[in-house]
């Protein structure tokens, strides 16, 4: 086989993150009665929350905020577009959102199958991934992924973040692993797929939402299935 180690990340390429959070912020929305605090519209909140998140996860990425910024702040901007400035309150739905998250455990389709099958072949399965490591522990742990991995490397544990070359030498350093053998496999073009060209290693784009890519993979795939016709 000219791989031997498959390193995938986990949130949007194998664990619907899109769809997790939306339930768990769809819990936040009930448990916090937003709707009596003037957030009468859940999916504009949603799309609002989603909206800063995206963007203090760019400014988490490139090392000007910190993680426990990220995890309240997204929230209070949220808010903050609804007129609701309650720090306090944006730090309690943060907190509450990591408890409630890592419990959902929707996959994308044909997950399990291709971990399945990549496993039966030999292949050494590893993870890396941006996400906070008791998060992602959990996360794999709910949707019954766990036992198909050999290492998890998270930004939190290796002091990294993809694209960043650091993170996949800390990961090709703790697995043993050689670049030559060794690909990454990933939904974000910058973080995953330029990260693992800037590693030395070769890449699979997972297209979920066939975007046109600004960036060259090795592969391209569109459905998780689409990995048997690769390895």
């Amino acid at each position: 086989m000219q791989y031997q180690h498959l390193f995938f990340d986990l949130d949007h390429t194998l664990w619907d993150f899109d769809t997790n959070s939306k339930e768990a912020l769809q819990d936040l929305y009930q448990i916090h009665q937003l709707n009596e605090k003037g957030i009468s519209d859940f999916d504009v909140f949603f799309e609002r929350y989603s909206f800063h998140n995206h963007l203090l996860w760019e400014r988490y990425a490139k090392g000007l905020i910190k993680q426990d910024e990220l995890r309240w702040k997204r929230m209070y901007l949220a808010m903050l577009d609804f007129k609701l400035a309650n720090e306090k309150l944006a730090r309690s739905m943060g907190i509450d959102f990591l408890d409630i998250l890592p419990n959902k455990n929707k996959v994308f389709p044909y997950t399990h199958e291709i971990l399945e099958y990549l496993t039966n072949k030999g292949y050494v399965l590893h993870l890396i991934t941006n996400g906070f490591e008791k998060v992602q522990q959990h996360k794999l742990i709910q949707s019954n992924m766990a036992h198909y991995f050999n290492e998890m490397i998270t930004s939190e544990v290796s002091n990294s973040l993809k694209p960043h070359k650091e993170i996949f030498d800390f990961a090709l350093n703790k697995t043993g692993a050689l670049p030559k053998h060794s690909i990454m496999i990933g939904d974000n073009l910058d973080a995953d797929i330029q990260g693992g060209i800037n590693a030395g290693l070769d890449t699979v784009f997972v297209n979920h939402l066939n975007t046109m890519p600004h960036i060259q993979p090795t592969y391209t795939v569109y459905h998780l299935q689409e990995l048997e016709q690769i390895f």
